[in-house]
C-alpha cells in the first residue's frame, strides 16, 4: 500500500477543494539564440544594439515577466556568446542612444575594447538617429565609425542632474531632517540645495571624468586629432553626420546597409548571414527591429529618478 497515503490526501483535497497547485508565474530567463536576418554564406556578421539610456540597471518586464538584463549585462553576455562562434567574422555596434551613466557607458567601451583584442575580429559601429555622450563613448571603441547621413552625434561631456525639491516639500508641509557624520555626507542631497563647495567639489569630479572621455576619444583606432582640436569640440554641443566627419569625430558616413556591405567583404563572403542574439519571444524581423529608443517610466525625465540623489552622467539632455 505504498500510494494509499499520497492517494488518499489527493481525495481529500479535491473533496474539500482545497488543491494545491505549484505554478510559476514568471518563465525562467532563457539563453540567447541566434537569428538569421539576412544573407545565406557561410560567415556570419553579429549585428548588435546599444540602444536607449545606457545604465547598469534592470528594466521591468511586466507582472509576468522576468526584468529585462541592463544594457551593460546583455552586451557582455552577447560577446561572450560570439567569441565562441569560430563563424563569427565581425560585428556591426548598432547604436542609437542619447547616453547613460558614466560607468555603464565605460563598462560596455572597456568589454568591445578587450573583445577586439582576445578575437581580433573588425567591429564597427553604425549611429542610426543619435550617437550621443555615452552613445558616442561606446562608439569610439570600434574600429570605424559611420554614421547615417541624418543622425546626431557628439554631447562630448559630463553632467550631473540634481533634483533640488526643497520648496516644494516646504509647500505641502515636509521637512527632510538629516543626522550625519560631515558637513559633506549628504552633499548633493535633492533635499536642499548644493553650498558652493559642494558645487566645486562636484565640478572637479565631472573635469576628472570628461578628461576620460576625452581619453577615450583620442585611443580610438581612427583617431586623427589631438587633444588641443579635441578639447574645442568636447563642450557639448551636437553635430550632424557631416560635421562629425569634418571635425574627425567620425570615419565615414552611410547607411546600415552600406556597413553590412563593407563587412562582408572584410569577411572575403558576399552573402555572410547578419545574424542577432535574443531570447524567445521576442523575434526579430529585419536589421532595424529593435532600432528605437526605450522608454520608461522617468523617460521624460532622461531615464532618471528625479526623486533620487544626482548622478554622474555620459548623457545628452536637451
Amino acid at each position: 500500500m505504498l500510494y494509499a497515503r499520497p492517494l488518499s490526501l489527493l481525495l481529500l483535497s479535491l473533496v474539500t477543494g482545497c488543491a494545491f497547485v505549484n505554478v510559476p508565474l514568471k518563465s525562467p530567463p532563457s539563453p540567447l539564440e541566434e537569428q538569421v536576418l539576412e544573407g545565406t554564406g557561410h560567415r556570419k556578421i553579429l549585428l548588435m544594439e546599444v540602444s536607449g539610456t545606457i545604465t547598469e540597471d534592470e528594466r521591468s518586464g511586466g507582472i509576468l515577466e522576468e526584468r529585462i538584463p541592463s544594457t551593460v549585462s546583455l552586451v557582455r553576455e552577447v560577446l561572450r556568446k560570439a567569441e565562441k562562434d569560430r563563424d563569427i567574422a565581425g560585428v556591426i555596434l548598432r547604436i542609437n542612444s542619447p547616453g547613460g551613466t558614466v560607468t555603464a557607458s565605460d563598462i560596455i567601451h572597456h568589454d568591445i575594447t578587450e573583445f577586439r583584442k582576445r578575437t581580433r575580429l573588425p567591429v564597427t559601429a553604425s549611429i542610426l538617429s543619435v550617437g550621443t555622450s555615452g552613445g558616442y563613448y561606446v562608439a569610439a571603441a570600434a574600429d570605424e565609425i559611420v554614421s547615417h547621413p541624418t543622425a546626431i552625434t557628439g554631447s562630448i561631456g559630463v553632467i550631473l542632474i540634481k533634483f533640488n525639491l526643497e520648496g516644494v516639500m516646504a509647500k505641502v508641509g515636509v521637512e527632510a531632517q538629516t543626522v550625519k557624520s560631515g558637513d559633506k555626507k549628504d552633499i548633493l542631497s535633492p533635499f536642499r540645495r548644493a553650498t558652493p563647495e559642494e558645487e566645486k567639489l562636484a565640478q572637479e569630479i565631472i573635469d576628472q571624468l570628461h578628461s576620460r572621455f576625452l581619453d577615450a576619444i583620442l585611443a580610438r583606432p581612427n583617431n586623427t586629432l589631438t587633444r588641443q582640436e579635441l578639447q574645442k569640440l568636447a563642450d557639448g554641443r551636437l553635430f550632424t553626420s557631416g560635421q562629425a566627419l569634418a571635425a574627425g569625430l567620425i570615419d565615414r558616413i552611410g547607411y546600415l546597409d552600406d556597413v553590412i556591405a563593407m563587412m562582408r567583404h572584410k569577411a572575403g563572403d558576399r552573402d555572410a548571414r547578419i545574424v542577432t542574439y535574443y531570447r524567445p519571444g521576442s523575434y526579430k524581423g529585419s536589421i532595424y527591429a529593435g532600432a528605437g529608443h526605450q522608454g520608461g517610466l522617468f523617460a521624460l525625465f532622461g531615464g532618471l529618478d528625479p526623486f533620487a540623489a544626482g548622478s554622474f552622467m555620459y548623457l545628452w539632455r536637451p
